[in-house]
């Protein structure tokens, strides 16, 4: 006697079996009804405002379109969707607040960049004038910069490299320790460091020498943890076969194992740097404000971008205020100029290694 089972095994059902999908159009038309039920709610409930009309718009989105999959394509499509949405919602909640702020940035910054505003510095220039510019600034933010990376670049990576290639024990691992606590150590506790340790003990005067030991404080963890990844990335056999070779370790490293990882060392430096290029709080305390453009970087209180934009919004007059927003679209376009030169370089070293240019 045989059983016929066939009407026990679960079919799937009507819409995977006819291959019932939803419309292209099923997404436009799901937002459009989305906003007119928001819109509709603003009207006559007491939802209203931006965000709350977004939020109303966001759920009946989802109710609408998921809903609509649901009824149409089956639970699995569905919960594509579902999910599709999801990430994309995170995305465009990421975006919104970046974009916004760039959009000011440039919107108010622009009305005040000109020629005029990156050649002057703010000398004999009062709080309610117009005119001025962050020429001194510009001046005290590269020379910072730029000996804050040559203190923390090559001992970080000299860092990574040992943690890397020689470290083994306690001590690797209490060396990895504390570059991860100093990852996330306030930029106000380096800049008060440098100030007892180094201005009020040791005598150093309050200048963008001062500055750029904070600085290289905060650039040093970062640098030294990229640079470890990267190296980690190289792989075992190139060293292998560099030992195979006869060649010793040291020559293996720099030979073989620095050059591999160049690009992402490079990246990460220049993270680095974008890191701390808009630090204010060290910058305070290590060499304070001043409106004359002062190149010694070793005497004297010297001026920086983001010094230079607190100073302006503290002053809070009309004038200030735009000088303030002009010095933050030029600390932007710093960053960005650095972002740009590191991939640029970067580019530029995998290119040749790829055709085999040492």
């Amino acid at each position: 006697m045989s059983v016929d089972i066939a009407p026990l095994v679960m079919s799937p059902p009507p819409s995977v079996l006819q291959g019932r999908r939803q419309p292209r159009w099923a997404l436009g038309a799901s937002v459009v009804i989305a906003v007119v039920i928001a819109l509709a709610s603003s009207v006559f409930t007491g939802i209203d405002g931006v965000a709350g009309t977004a939020v109303v718009a966001a759920i009946a989105f989802v109710v609408i379109y998921i809903g609509w999959s649901l009824r149409l394509e089956g639970r699995r499509h569905a919960t594509d969707r579902f999910a599709t949405t999801l990430i994309t919602t995170a995305l465009v909640c990421a975006l919104v607040p970046l974009v916004s702020v760039l959009w000011t940035v440039l919107e108010r910054g622009l009305a005040v960049l000109n020629l005029a505003f990156l050649t002057n510095s703010m000398r004999n220039v009062s709080a309610r004038s117009t005119g001025g510019g962050l020429f001194h600034a510009l001046i005290g933010t590269i020379e910072q910069v730029a000996l804050a990376s040559l203190v923390a670049v090559p001992i970080g990576v000299l860092t990574a490299i040992y943690l890397v290639e020689y470290g083994r024990g306690r001590a690797a691992t209490a060396i990895s320790f504390f570059v991860d606590v100093m990852v996330g150590v306030p930029s106000i506790v380096a800049g008060l460091f440098i100030f007892t340790g180094l201005v009020l003990t040791l005598g150093l005067p309050r200048s963008g020498l001062a500055a750029s030991f904070a600085l290289a404080i905060l650039m040093l963890p970062v640098v030294s943890r990229t640079t470890e990844e990267m190296l980690r990335v190289v792989p075992n056999d190139l060293r292998e076969a560099s030992y195979a070779l006869g060649i010793p370790k040291w020559r293996t490293i720099t030979k073989v194992v620095l050059p591999s990882a160049l690009a992402g060392i490079i990246t990460g430096a220049m993270l680095a740097v974008a890191r701390v290029t808009g630090e204010t709080a060290p910058l305070l305390l290590t060499t304070f404000l001043t409106q004359s453009v002062n190149t010694n970087p070793v005497e004297g209180p010297q001026a920086s971008i983001p010094t230079f934009v607190w100073d302006q919004i503290t002053s809070g007059t009309a004038a200030s205020l735009a000088r303030a927003w002009g010095g933050a679209l030029v600390l932007i376009l710093f960053v960005t100029v650095l972002y740009a030169t590191a991939r640029l370089v970067s580019w530029w070293f995998t290119g040749r290694r790829g055709m085999g240019v040492h």
